[in-house]
């Protein structure tokens, strides 16, 4: 039977003529999708849907054109479709990511700001004694006995006065906090 013929019944509700065309084009369209999709899953899906699209609209098949370039078109364009969607998807979600990085940096940014600003609050708060010592450990880098040695006075005062410094850092600060202080106080400038 000629695909016209098959067109025709398929027009007038005879789903064996459906089958018919259906098993003729199948594996043809099938390998023709593929090579656009290079997805074996995918393109399965766009013939089976191209499939559903002739059945449903049957009524309305214009039986001039051929039968063939009909289905073959109908799962081109399904394909555009899909194709089209997924790059709308896939660029929805790139934006959402840029978008979601930029706030998660911004906020980031800061939430460290702020724990700076705390942070010399605080030194800024201590006595004035452990506040130069611990400049001169954690900013200049001197040892006890070279911040003893600047400041004229004994290694255990200097140890003394960084124990109470710390005492009052970890009075005025998280765990993470403290971890934040140790790790960026020799980057913070102070006055």
């Amino acid at each position: 039977m000629t695909d016209v013929k098959l067109f025709l019944k398929i027009k007038d509700n005879n789903s064996l003529a459906f089958q018919q065309f259906y098993n003729k084009y199948y594996q043809r369209l099938l390998s023709y999708i593929i090579t656009f999709t290079k997805d074996r899953d995918q393109a399965k899906d766009i013939v089976q849907e191209a499939f559903v699209i002739l059945w449903t609209n049957r009524e309305s098949i214009d039986t001039s054109k051929s039968p063939k370039s009909y289905i073959f078109f109908v799962a081109r364009n399904i394909f555009i479709d899909h194709y089209r969607k997924e790059k709308r998807d896939l660029q929805f979600l790139i934006e959402l990511k840029e978008t979601a990085l930029s706030e998660q940096i911004e906020n980031d940014s800061e939430e460290i700001k702020q724990r700076i600003e705390k942070m010399k609050r605080m030194i800024e708060n201590l006595p004035e004694k452990c506040k130069i010592i611990l400049k001169l450990s954690k900013i200049e880098g001197l040892n006890y006995q070279e911040i003893a040695n600047h400041l004229n006075i004994s290694p255990k005062t200097v140890e003394s006065q960084m124990r109470i410094a710390f005492n009052k850092i970890r009075e005025q600060f998280s765990e993470e906090d403290l971890i934040f202080f140790f790790s960026f106080y020799r980057s913070v400038h102070f006055n």
